[in-house]
């Protein structure tokens, strides 16, 4: 079978990598004109994920990339060390940057999937025997299967299951990360300052303490502004946090120029269905869990390993349905932790700032003091994965082109 993968950061090459060693012929559609770095640190955790990594084979390599990072602290805005964050809250078995996670999963992936950059979907034409694809730039192709593995904003879903709003769920908050110089030296750690009106920014080091990160969050009600338009999203990070202290002013005068900049709300996508015909989703484009969860990454990679794993072995149409059998549950678990964790991370009071300090101040102390990252744990773990047969040798390699 020929498919089509819209979608080139984690969710989609994880699955081409699976889809080529059954034999599947893939395309993968990327609008951004080649792999993107930049991003959050993201982790694994749990039997499930860590089987799914040395499955693909691919858990070695993010391994050597893995950022080791220790303990966060809540500073105050004249950057003095208050509360030590328990560093197994935030990391999982194995973290690594998203945009090193990315590379590795396109190095592992390009000479046996076809990539075409600087391209999109623009519309879908099913019939009995395929899908004719329409791009923004590129001739119209024919495929067996189109996936949808282009995030938050899936053009897949729009144009196969209706406009982003029926299924989007803000969660009050809005988030944005981009890299920076390592002012302050940091060594395997991050600090972070949480503000009134629902506000928090943090630095931490990355890439062996040769760069950092910045990260903001602040609660706001939706905003309405252009996500192409990186000029007027550093006004809005710029205009909310200009009146911090301790290194904020630093941090958004990199922002002017970091070529980096990742900024979106942190929302959830609910739908009744994941496929429609011959067009199926995957990852955020399927589920978002947001942020906030602590398994997006994670929940793509199982995602991504079981719907290969279906196509090979129960075929199309079955395979969707069992794929959606399989993941939905692991799906709403995720989803239900992330649920009422924004006030708790960005406080909206300088009272909610103070407990939340309080509480991790005390936590070393108390008998639960183990109970979060547990239950964490249990949430990644919370999947039953099926033995699918070992994939065979990829029979093709084609190479990246643009439109």
């Amino acid at each position: 079978m020929d498919i089509l993968i819209s979608g080139a950061s984690v969710a989609g090459p994880a699955l081409a990598l699976m889809l080529t060693r059954y034999g599947f012929r893939v395309t993968i559609v990327e609008r951004a004109p080649g792999p993107r770095d930049g991003g959050y640190a993201v982790d694994f955790r749990g039997r499930a994920h860590l089987r799914v990594l040395r499955e693909m084979g691919v858990l070695a390599a993010i391994e050597r990339e893995q950022t080791n990072m220790g303990a966060m602290w809540n500073v105050n805005e004249s950057g003095k060390k208050l509360v030590k964050m328990p560093d197994d809250i935030f990391a999982g078995d194995v973290e690594i940057l998203r945009g090193d996670l990315a590379r590795i999963l396109y190095e592992a992936t390009r000479g046996e999937t076809e990539y075409v950059f600087g391209d999109s979907i623009a519309s879908l034409d099913e019939d009995a025997h395929g899908v004719a694809v329409t791009f923004e730039r590129g001739p119209t192709r024919r495929f067996d299967l189109v996936v949808g593995a282009d995030g938050l904003h899936s053009a897949v879903r729009r144009l196969a299951f209706g406009p982003e709003e029926r299924y989007a769920s803000y969660l009050g908050l809005y988030n944005a990360v981009f890299t920076t110089p390592n002012h302050l030296n940091l060594d395997h750690t991050g600090l972070s300052l949480s503000l009134p009106r629902g506000r928090m920014a943090a630095t931490y080091s990355a890439r062996g303490n040769r760069e950092a990160k910045a990260v903001f969050s602040f609660g706001s009600e939706p905003l309405t502004y252009d996500r192409h338009d990186v000029e007027q999203q550093r006004r809005i990070l710029t205009d909310v946090f200009s009146d911090a202290g301790w290194i904020v002013p630093r941090l958004l005068a990199d922002l002017r120029e970091a070529d980096d900049l990742y900024f979106d709300s942190i929302s959830q996508i609910r739908l009744d269905h994941w496929s429609r015909g011959r067009v199926v989703l995957l990852g955020d484009a399927a589920w978002c869990a947001s942020p906030l969860s602590g398994m997006g990454t994670g929940l793509a990679a199982v995602g991504a390993y079981v719907l290969a794993g279906e196509l090979a072995t129960a075929g199309f149409p079955e395979a969707f349905a069992r794929y959606e059998q399989i993941m939905r549950p692991y799906v709403a678990g995720a989803q239900k932790s992330a649920e009422g964790v924004a006030g708790f991370m960005v406080p909206k009071t300088r009272v909610m700032t103070h407990l939340m300090n309080l509480s991790y101040r005390l936590l070393p102390y108390l008998p639960w003091k183990g109970a979060m990252a547990r239950s964490i744990r249990r949430t990644a773990e919370a999947v039953s994965l099926p033995d699918y047969p070992a994939a065979p040798v990829p029979r093709r390699r084609p190479s990246d082109r643009a439109s």
